[in-house]
């Protein structure tokens, strides 16, 4: 079992992506989604809907926990979206940035 690469304060780590979730959050929601398996574009849109967005942010989060064998849970990942929004996204784009295959801007 793992643990995230980098904290959920971690969001200046990487700049590029940090700047890019900061500006626009459905990007990197899109792409984090696409890394996980699901469509960039539709979880990208399912964004602007409220409490759909929640739903699909708690399961890409999941999704990636899993797919980097990092433990949790669903309520953790909740707590984590809502309070912590966009740190989340950039500490799942770079857990998925350094797993190799990541579409963003690197430094």
């Amino acid at each position: 079992m793992g643990d995230w690469q980098h904290s959920i304060l971690g969001c200046f780590d990487n700049m590029g992506i940090c700047i890019i979730t900061y500006f626009v959050p459905c990007y990197t929601f899109g792409k984090n989604s696409e890394q996980v398996g699901e469509s960039c574009i539709l979880c990208g849109l399912l964004y602007f809907i409220p409490v759909v967005d929640l739903v699909a942010l708690v399961s890409v989060r999941g999704k990636v926990r899993q797919q980097s064998n990092i433990p949790g849970s669903c309520f953790g990942d909740l707590l984590a979206v809502i309070f912590c929004h966009p740190c989340a996204l950039a500490q799942e784009a770079q857990e998925l940035q350094g797993s190799g295959g990541y579409g963003m801007v690197r430094e």
